[in-house]
């Protein structure tokens, strides 16, 4: 058969194609495999201890129970699906919680009170276990422009309470510091608080840093911020015993300039770009960025268009880079106006009345955002962890078994195509749905025993790749 390309010219013209993808997959390897928090809590530096992240874990269960004694409450707050069924007095729903315990699990579901009973039942185990997943040292908002002297003091003294952290097992998975901006007013206060906590953790842990371990640079709006950090950030690996390129970083977007640069281009790619390897995250700061958007105070929130568009503007330009996006925070604090042991039924009623009212905005924010894709968000307060969990178990539980049905299909038309030699090429969507099922497992949404119905085993689940599982089940 006669052709008019030369095996020559064809070679020329796919090296520089190579080179080109080569150079897209670098910047563009896929979603992450690790495990991102659904949350990250952040706390004055000025009242961080090694065991705070316990103490908010005591926190949020005493508010869980003070507020949702049972699922009941909790359904009817949060407005769950089929709340409006649910029984009210207490022998009601003992009745009813015995009724559905005697069915199997299967027909459970059938039942209107499991999901917010599901649900429940989680969050309590999920904050005796692990209540707050990321927790950041704020030495920004949470702890305001102090005194120099007693910046430096709380830089020293949340360092050496890390490391005793790190020693006793006492702090949460993920964890990092909030330095200031750099910005010109603030940036010689950033780095000394930067280098003061990073080498006097360095010095007492013996050149470890904990698991998981990030600094956040907020209000980013120029590359040149993020390169600043960069550079600070190997000094200080030089200089101590830390591994080089053992320090991670991740930027805040909190300003239209961090969405478009001066020139009109999408300033995010660049943003991510000068953190040479080591961005892991873009964290959206939802009231500075409503507020550089002319947005009155009444109206800042996290489901306003404004946050919408720029959240789009960041799961389209970090999309399959592997850098992990979040939502901010709830400015609503799920605390009752009355305090004190002997409060009237009137106050309790009240306090009820205002935290539930809290709390359904907080969720309705956090479906919100999960609904966008966004995965990750802020707690600014104890009484809002409960509801984290409840939005992220709800929100994958109420879909679990449809997805489940579908990957289970979907893994059989593979394996079909597989057998039979046919080129199987939607592993997007396979992938797709794995990531629903890893989301849903690092959670505390399911756990190992319910993956089998995703006709997958835990094993190939935690291989965190859809294209992996078809090459082992092909070989």
């Amino acid at each position: 058969m006669k052709t008019s390309i030369s095996a020559n010219d064809k070679s020329l013209v796919l090296e520089d194609l190579k080179k080109a993808n080569v150079a897209f997959n670098q910047f563009y390897p896929g979603e992450s495999v690790e495990r991102q928090p659904v949350h990250t809590v952040y706390g004055g530096a000025q009242l961080f201890k090694e065991t705070t992240v316990q103490n908010l874990g005591k926190l949020a269960i005493r508010n869980l129970e003070a507020y949702a004694p049972n699922f009941v409450v909790l359904a009817k707050a949060l407005e769950l699906p089929n709340h409006h069924l649910l029984p009210e007095t207490e022998a009601e729903i003992n009745s009813l919680v015995e009724a559905m315990q005697a069915k199997s699990k299967e027909a459970q579901k059938e039942h209107p009170g499991w999901l917010a009973n599901t649900v429940y039942n989680k969050i309590k185990s999920k904050l005796e276990r692990e209540a707050v997943e990321d927790f950041r040292i704020d030495f920004e908002d949470g702890f305001g422009n102090r005194p120099d002297a007693e910046e430096d003091a709380a830089a020293e003294f949340t360092a050496l309470e890390t490391a005793k952290g790190m020693e006793n097992g006492t702090l949460s998975p993920f964890i990092g510091i909030r330095i200031k901006p750099f910005t010109e007013e603030l940036k010689d206060r950033s780095v000394r608080t930067l280098d003061i906590f990073v080498s006097t953790l360095s010095n007492a842990s013996g050149g470890k840093l904990p698991e998981n371990f990030v600094v956040t640079l907020p209000k980013v709006t120029i590359p040149e911020q993020v390169t600043a950090l960069v550079k600070l950030l190997e000094i200080i690996e030089a200089n101590t015993e830390l591994e080089a390129g053992s320090l991670k970083l991740e930027i805040m977007i909190e300003t239209t300039q961090s969405i478009f640069a001066e020139d009109g281009t999408n300033a995010l790619r660049s943003l991510v770009e000068a953190g040479n390897g080591r961005c892991l995250g873009a964290h959206f700061g939802t009231y500075d960025y409503t507020a550089s958007c002319n947005i009155t105070a009444n109206y800042q929130a996290m489901d306003h268009m404004v946050c919408d568009f720029a959240h789009n503007m960041m799961r389209t330009a970090l999309g399959q880079t592997g850098v992990f996006l979040s939502d901010g925070a709830t400015n609503l604090m799920p605390v009752g106006p009355h305090r004190g042991k002997d409060l009237t039924e009137e106050q309790k009623a009240e306090n009820q009345a205002v935290v539930h009212k809290a709390w359904k905005l907080g969720y309705d924010h956090i479906r919100h955002s999960l609904w966008k894709g966004m995965y990750q968000g802020w707690d600014l307060n104890p009484a809002q962890i409960p509801i984290r969990y409840a939005a992220v178990f709800s929100f994958f539980l109420e879909n679990y078994d449809s997805a489940a049905e579908r990957l289970n299909n979907f893994m059989d038309t593979a394996g079909q195509a597989t057998l039979s030699g046919d080129v199987f090429d939607d592993a997007a969507t396979g992938q797709g749905l794995l990531n629903y099922f890893l989301k849903a497992l690092n959670s505390g949404a399911i756990d190992e025993s319910e993956i089998a119905q995703t006709g997958l085993t835990l094993a190939e689940i935690k291989t965190r790749s859809f294209a992996k599982i078809l090459k082992d089940r092909r070989g």
